[in-house]
């Protein structure tokens, strides 16, 4: 199961209520201590480092790779070229260099240990890495030469991986899409063969993923807009076949990557334990409560991708089974494997590792470094090595942090959504209960929040907006009918 983040997208507004909602943003970043300013070292090592690289000598510019990602997007980490191999397939994946631009130990090694991810806000982005880099020098634009770490992937016609390596090579990216592109061109049977094959591989790692007892979670997208009134439109977007295909392509390098770092006996691991019985029996009744049997005998992935998340019951189902995982950290280790049970992602029902997002993730880097070496035969490198035992502490800092902001931040979009509707009564869904009242997904805006009162899991109500506050990001809801 993938959980992927709600992103928030926002138009420009000089209204009142959008200045309010900057300095609610602004603050969520202070509160976190988010750094939005590069010292001046670190900005003198990247400029350093964009005139000397340290280059890899293999030359791959020929090959025919493109890039997929949200519109406007520059920090560009992955870039693919898929083709068929026999009965099967080969994949070939770039991943940004970002370690032919660092010094390690140096002023900018230092400085993203300090953020270890990039920052989404709606206002604004927040990133690792400068963006002379992660946008320029190091990014995987479109016609442009640049260093990158290549998986070569094969499959077998099942989707299931057979061979990989990892090496460094120069590359160079033919085509940017957007999902949205990539859908359109695939379902008018008219895309490249790149794009054609990703549907199939993708729909293969998803029949691999089931019966593996994984499942990626098709969470919608909660999308911000603002006209020129000033007026607020929060809505959740179904995410497109094409981003679930996509996602396959990174779940899969993942699980590779944990592979050779478990065989080579050095690395680290994104891990998630396995939920116990109790939370499983208790996912089961609010799901049946909300009008969505989970049957014995069908696979968790299964049933969660028969859900329809246009309907508002479904999407209260897929809310719930976000709460069944917890505990996501990295383990590291070096010589001795970690044991059996605290190797798996449970929510992927494997090993798995972050390795193609080094752009706007810290691990990934290291992970990266790792794998190459191991699968080159060639000693780790010392920097890789030494950093280890210090990136899960680095890492779950930089995901608490960034939680903490994306909470704020959404609370606060929905404060500024509900504020022209206080005191009118809006429909929705009980989704759980809470220790003083429930909580409560709005179909129309589709906002979650908690309400006082009493009603039962899985019943539609109508709920009162008794305040909204943009300034503070909270609200308050109440029921006032429980609809049979």
């Amino acid at each position: 199961m993938v959980q992927r983040s709600r992103k928030l997208t926002r138009a420009t507004s000089q209204t009142e209520r959008g200045r309010l909602l900057e300095e609610a943003f602004e603050r969520a970043r202070q509160e976190q201590e988010v750094r939005e300013t590069f010292p001046p070292a670190a900005l003198e090592e990247v400029a350093r480092a964009i005139a000397d690289p340290h280059l890899p000598e293999r030359d791959e510019t020929a090959l025919e790779l493109v890039t997929i990602d949200p519109p406007g997007s520059m920090d560009l980490d992955q870039a693919m070229h898929i083709e068929r191999a026999g009965a099967g397939y080969r994949v070939r994946y770039a991943i940004a260099d970002v370690p032919a631009f660092v010094t390690p130990g140096g002023a900018l090694d230092a400085e993203v240990r300090l953020r270890g991810m990039t920052v989404y806000c709606p206002d604004e982005r927040v990133p690792l890495h400068p963006t002379q880099l992660s946008e320029g020098a190091a990014s995987l634009l479109p016609d442009e030469v640049r260093p990158a770490y290549v998986w070569d992937m094969r499959l077998t016609a099942e989707g299931v991986r057979d061979t990989a390596e990892l090496y460094r090579a120069m590359v160079r990216s033919r085509r940017r899409y957007t999902y949205e592109e990539v859908q359109e061109q695939v379902d008018a049977g008219g895309a490249e063969e790149t794009l054609l094959l990703l549907k199939e591989v993708g729909e293969l790692r998803v029949r691999r993923e089931v019966e593996r007892g994984g499942a990626s979670l098709p969470m919608p997208e909660q999308e911000v807009e603002v006209d020129e009134e000033g007026r607020y439109r929060l809505r959740l977007r179904p995410l497109l076949p094409a981003e679930d295909w996509n996602a396959q392509i990174s779940l899969l390098t993942g699980m590779v990557a944990a592979r050779i770092m478990l065989d080579g006996g050095i690395g680290v691991l994104r891990t998630m334990p396995a939920p116990d019985d109790g939370a499983v029996a208790r996912f089961r009744r609010e799901a049946r409560a909300l009008g969505a049997e989970w049957p014995r005998g069908v696979a968790y992935g299964e049933f969660l991708r028969s859900l329809d998340t246009t309907a508002p019951s479904h999407l209260a189902v897929v809310d719930a089974a976000t709460r069944l995982f917890r505990g996501a950290g990295y383990t590291a280790f070096d010589g001795e494997l970690p044991p059996e049970g605290a190797r798996s992602q449970a929510a992927i029902a494997a090993p798995y590792a972050h390795v193609t997002a080094p752009l706007r993730r810290l691990v990934d880097r290291f992970g990266l470094a790792v794998c190459a070496a191991l699968t080159s035969g060639t000693e780790v490198p010392t920097w890789a090595r030494e950093a280890l035992p210090l990136l899960p502490d680095l890492m779950d800092e930089a995901d608490d942090r960034v939680r903490a902001v994306e909470r704020a931040c959404v609370s606060a979009v929905e404060a500024a959504v509900l504020v022209d509707r206080v005191g009118q009564q809006l429909p929705g869904v009980v989704v759980d209960g809470l220790r003083d009242g429930v909580l409560v997904q709005l179909t129309d805006p589709p906002v979650s929040g908690a309400a006082r009162g009493t009603a039962r899991i899985g019943t539609e109500v109508l709920v009162e907006v008794v305040s909204a506050d943009v300034v503070e990001s909270r609200f308050e809801l109440r029921i006032v009918d429980e609809r049979p």
